[in-house]
């Protein structure tokens, strides 16, 4: 997420309230998690695990809860609860606002778009020429959406990422100030749900086909000419190369990539990254026909067992 105009690092610590290292007028672009900083970009980090992934990160500031020496050209931001203060910073830049009509008047829709009544379109939303959105669809503030899109009944598109901290009073959400990007000629099916990035995009990339009853965790981005069935559940922080079909009931965990023109078969749990061009099949997923090999297998284990007894 890029700020409206860039801040200096000193504005920066004043608006958390925190201590700094590095120039005072050293230049903020904006902020983002780790999987998508880019440089004058801030970045959160609050547990030893990931400080050296954090301050060799292209991110130039890291917001950290101890002092540790500071990379050369990079600035740092010593906070108490970095968490905490990533949200603050949310919260600053990208503040949730309420809309008193159906349609609010920053969304910008283009020419031939067919709105069917219920739809709730949110603040500086931009949807493009000749789509059609049908009745009771729920579209998120600043979300994107391109040319000649098809977006069934009931879908929601733009909730907030499913992302916590434990605490010892409960869970603490991660705000979600990204968005979602739907590119030219995708089909949505109908009660779907696509969340919104952390601070990124969760993108749909153009001609992909959604089934019904499809979620598309924060952050993931899904290439072009995929089909995925009904039922799929994508976590968030997934990669979907282009031309990937899920079938249906497919479930993944996060932060994998499915490589392209990979095909899931129908209840497969996506565990980790898998290669493209192959189709697979399970839990643990496998290659498909190794798969199937050791289900077969399996059924002759008792004819094998009755001939160890004979």
């Amino acid at each position: 997420m890029k700020f409206p105009k860039v801040h200096s690092l000193e504005q920066i610590a004043a608006l958390i309230g925190c201590e700094f290292v590095g120039p005072a007028d050293f230049l903020v672009y904006g902020m983002n998690e780790i999987h998508v900083v880019e440089p004058g970009d801030i970045v959160f980090v609050d547990h030893p695990k990931y400080y050296d992934k954090a301050l060799q990160s292209a991110a130039t500031i890291v917001l950290i809860n101890k002092k540790v020496d500071c990379p050369e050209g990079k600035a740092l931001l010593i906070s108490e609860d970095p968490f905490r203060d990533f949200n603050k910073l949310t919260q600053h830049f990208r503040p949730f606002t309420s809309c008193s009509s159906s349609i609010a008047s920053t969304a910008i829709i283009g020419e031939g778009t067919i709105i069917q009544p219920n739809v709730f379109i949110g603040n500086h939303v931009v949807i493009g020429k000749n789509c059609q959105i049908h009745s009771n669809v729920v579209i998120y503030d600043h979300t994107v959406i391109g040319d000649d899109v098809m977006i069934h009944a009931g879908t929601v598109l733009g909730a907030d990422a499913f992302y916590y901290k434990k605490r010892p009073e409960g869970f603490d959400q991660l705000l979600s100030g990204g968005r979602v990007v739907i590119e030219n000629k995708v089909g949505i099916g109908a009660l779907c749900t696509i969340d919104r990035g952390v601070t990124g995009d969760t993108t749909i990339g153009e001609g992909s086909k959604l089934d019904n009853q499809v979620h598309v965790g924060h952050d993931t981005v899904i290439g072009k000419k995929c089909l995925i069935a009904s039922q799929t559940g994508i976590a968030g922080c997934v990669v979907i190369e282009d031309e990937v079909t899920l079938w249906g009931q497919v479930g993944t965990t996060s932060g994998i990539t499915i490589g392209s023109k990979a095909v899931i078969m129908g209840q497969t749990g996506v565990t980790k990254s898998v290669e493209g061009g192959k189709s697979y099949f399970g839990t643990p997923i496998e290659e498909s026909r190794e798969k199937l090999k050791q289900l077969a297998n399996i059924k002759k284990i008792p004819d094998i067992l009755n001939q160890l007894k004979s």
